[in-house]
């Protein structure tokens, strides 16, 4: 049977789910000590899904109650009703206050008598707690309690909080009081002000709970107090520093952040600031160390003044400049914190007359009040920041002291976060650009021309990525994809996918079994790379996921099979100047697994043209994708004579802006082999088949005029018909392909895929594969909807 919670159990999570706080109420009731639970992931005490109401709470950052299954560290269920409460801490992130009473309460018998639920809790707590009856009439209070309230538990036992305290704000706390005891809910409310056993002004959280029996009907009712002040005065200082926080960091650009700090600065409490950031840090590499006994190379990123012009300056914006060794920036520099100076204190006076262009600005506008505030953040020193006063008659005082570092510090995330950006942008940037073809390869089956437009400086490059690989018997891949999300990951996930795509294209694999086989690979990299993997039995995080359309045309047959995860669908544009977009069956998104994919296939005319792209093109168009693919449809109506200047035709008519992602399109111009440079021939399942193969191979090639390949060719001819008659099944057929290279083409009717061996000295058999392979260039098998085909690829005979 289940105890009672300790009325103590208080546990605070912060905005990521972990645990910051871990009270001895919390111990008590499941096991854990500290050190075990703090810094966890809240999840691991659960034993089952939080009810659905309170995850919409959760998500909406709602105060919540309501019952919770926990896992002890002994592995028991144990069922608690939890009431959670939203906080904000001073980094402006939401923390959340959990605590805890019982489902139902049992007494437990303990010496000569019943010891209560408040006998129980209420000397351990840290914190003021009292306890009313059904009328709202003090039953008990601890110690802290009678410390705040300034009488002792027998003056207020029996009385309501209206008669201890008449006036406000205790008749408030007094209505609220009976509303939870009527009603049965509890109250979470706030209040600053000094209560009567305290010498200063404090902000406190009260949590009003009410107190039932074992049927549900409402006894009596608790208060727990939580005394909020430092979080009221930091949510004070956000609030004084609201301006700041509004107009600091609004791009990922550090010089423009280095100027917003300066303008907040000289617009609240500042005459001239000036931002100098290290010279690697402006150049946007990793901040490098200061020392103390070397100077330092620092850049002019910003200033700012009260006077048109900053006359104050003697160093211009941009400019590189010198903190010589011993000076009072370096040693503020390397203590890592700020300080106020006044023109005659011995170092900020050593600094001014080290430069006479210095002192006479200091004398002109007499400066007479100064500070330095390191720029730092996260524990690494990236600059320094100038405060000055000349208009303003009073000298910085301590509290603008504390103000200064604030907005500093506030500033420094920024440029932090901004030279990080711009790094990893580059570094992502290259990344993909390196994982891209370089250029179009020269195709028989089309011609293919391609754009790849990065998103713009909002966002980080992205996962697109496409390719053109030519397949056997003159067939030819095309692939667009889209990884989600952005940055170095994205782009390592897009190349680690195009490598995918590639090898299993050599395979020869259907576009839907292609696409089978890559959804596997997401869910893979889901498990072993998601943000909640935990080893080999991870289960999906959802995290890793892809959109691709994979498509393979035969310029031969002049049909294109396609299949889609997700993806958009591909534009034709018929010979005619007609534009429709394909009606492909959508397919889930890479990543989901179990879920099928159907492939199609479209019969295209010569000079047909299909445009692949992905979804930040038609989306680049207000956001809205019909009206996306209803301009893609215009520019599509008229393309140009040349694929290059058609991609440009479609950006220029599309994108109306800077796109927010980023951006591949692919235009590919079918063409199709004349009947002059295919010839095939059906064969019979019968050994005089090969003799006959031989025959009309060498004929065929004599008619081509490639006579010096008939030796070789016959010999290929020969092995992979006696492997079709002897292993393979109907129906048997032969096709020589002329292209760039000589091709060889063997199908039949079995689906048992051919294996390369090495064969013994004294076997009859096992040398035909080996000997194609010695005689191509290339060979390999793929499967067809009736069987298999097996090729080899030999170049041409060299022009005479």
């Amino acid at each position: 049977m289940q105890g009672p919670v300790p009325e103590d159990l208080a546990v605070v999570v912060d905005a990521r789910g972990v645990i910051t706080v871990w009270s001895d109420g919390a111990r008590r009731l499941l096991g854990y000590e500290p050190d075990e639970i703090v810094g966890r992931a809240v999840d691991r005490l659960l034993a089952a899904g939080l009810p659905g109401s309170t995850r919409r709470h959760v998500t909406d950052g709602q105060r919540w109650t309501g019952e919770v299954a926990l896992r002890h560290r002994d592995g028991d269920r144990v069922v608690v009703r939890l009431h959670g409460t939203p906080l904000l801490g001073a980094d402006r992130r939401r923390l959340w206050l959990v605590t805890g009473t019982a489902v139902a309460h049992t007494a437990r018998r303990a010496g000569h008598g019943a010891l209560t639920l408040w006998d129980l809790t209420l000397a351990q707590l840290p914190v003021p707690v009292a306890v009313y009856d059904r009328e709202a009439r003090l039953v008990a209070a601890n110690e802290i309690m009678t410390q705040v309230m300034g009488r002792s538990e027998e003056e207020m036992k029996g009385l309501t909080l209206r008669e201890i305290e008449p006036g406000p704000p205790f008749d408030e706390y007094d209505r609220l009081q009976r509303e939870v005891l009527r009603t049965g809910d509890m109250i979470f409310h706030e209040q600053h002000g000094q209560a009567p056993g305290e010498t200063r002004r404090h902000a406190w959280s009260m949590f009003l709970s009410p107190l039932t029996d074992e049927t549900g009907a409402v006894q009596g009712m608790s208060a727990t107090v939580f005394d909020t002040t430092e979080q009221y005065w930091a949510r004070r200082r956000l609030a004084v520093l609201n301006d700041a926080s509004l107009r600091i960091g609004s791009t990922l650009d550090v010089t423009r952040t280095a100027e917003e700090l300066a303008e907040v600065a000289v617009s609240g409490f500042a005459d001239f600031v000036t931002v100098d950031l290290l010279e690697s840090v402006a150049l946007g590499d990793e901040p490098e160390p200061v020392a103390p006994d070397s100077p330092v190379t620092v850049r002019r990123t910003a200033q700012r003044s009260v006077l048109e012009g900053s006359p104050e300056s003697v160093v211009a914006s941009g400019d590189v400049t010198l903190y010589p060794v011993d000076t009072l920036p370096v040693r503020t520099l390397v203590a890592g914190r700020g300080s106020r100076h006044q023109p005659g204190d011995p170092g900020l006076r050593e600094w001014i007359r080290s430069s006479p262009a210095r002192a006479e600005a200091v004398s002109r506008h007499m400066i007479h009040s100064v500070m330095m505030v390191p720029l730092r953040a996260r524990g690494v020193t990236l600059g320094l920041v100038h405060f000055l006063r000349h208009r303003t008659p009073e000298p910085f005082s301590e509290d603008d002291l504390l103000l200064a570092e604030e907005i500093v510090a506030r500033a420094a995330v920024s440029v932090d976060n901004a030279r990080r950006y711009t790094r990893e942008r580059r570094t992502a940037l290259a990344l993909q650009r390196s994982l891209l073809p370089d250029r179009p390869p020269d195709l028989a089956a089309m011609q293919v021309a391609y754009r790849y437009l990065p998103a713009g400086s909002g966002a980080d490059v992205g996962g697109d990525w496409f390719d053109v690989i030519p397949l056997s018997g003159t067939r030819v891949a095309l692939v667009v994809g889209d990884v989600v999300g952005h940055g170095i990951h994205a782009s390592a996930t897009m190349g680690r996918l195009r490598t995918a795509v590639r090898t299993l294209a050599d395979v020869d694999l259907a576009p839907d079994e292609l696409l089978t086989q890559l959804d596997d690979l997401v869910l893979r990299i889901d498990r072993e790379e998601g943000p909640e993997a935990r080893g080999r039995a991870a289960e999906a995080s959802g995290q890793v996921g892809a959109t691709c359309l994979y498509a393979v045309y035969d310029p031969v047959s002049r049909r294109c099979t396609m299949a889609r995860a997700g993806h958009p669908p591909p534009a034709l544009v018929t010979p005619d100047g007609a534009v429709r977009f394909l009606d492909l069956p959508a397919g889930p998104p890479l990543g989901l697994g179990g879920l099928p994919f159907e492939a199609v296939e479209v019969e295209l005319e010569e000079n047909s043209l299909l445009a692949l792209y992905t979804d930040g093109l038609v989306k680049a168009a207000d956001h809205d994708m019909d009206a996306g693919r209803s301009l893609l449809r215009e520019a599509l109506g008229h393309p140009a004579e040349a694929l290059e200047e058609t991609c440009d035709q479609v950006l220029r008519t599309v994108l109306t802006g800077r796109p927010a992602d980023d951006i591949v399109l692919m235009l590919a111009r079918t063409a199709a082999l004349g009947a002059g440079k295919v010839r095939t021939w059906q064969l019979p399942p019968e050994p005089t088949a090969v003799a006959r193969a031989r025959k009309m191979a060498v004929g065929q090639l004599a008619a081509w005029g490639l006579a010096e390949a008939e030796f070789t060719t016959e010999l290929i001819v020969s092995e992979l018909v006696t492997n079709a008659v002897r292993y393979g099944g109907s129906p048997i057929e032969l096709r020589l392909i002329r292209d760039s290279a000589l091709i060889c083409e063997v199908s039949d009717g079995s689906s048992t895929a051919p294996h390369l061996r090495r064969a013994r000295v004294f076997d009859e058999g096992g040398r035909g594969l080996l000997l194609v392979a010695q005689l191509s260039e290339r060979w390999g098998s793929r499967q067809t909807p009736t069987g298999k085909t097996i090729w080899a690829e030999q170049p041409l005979p060299a022009e005479p």
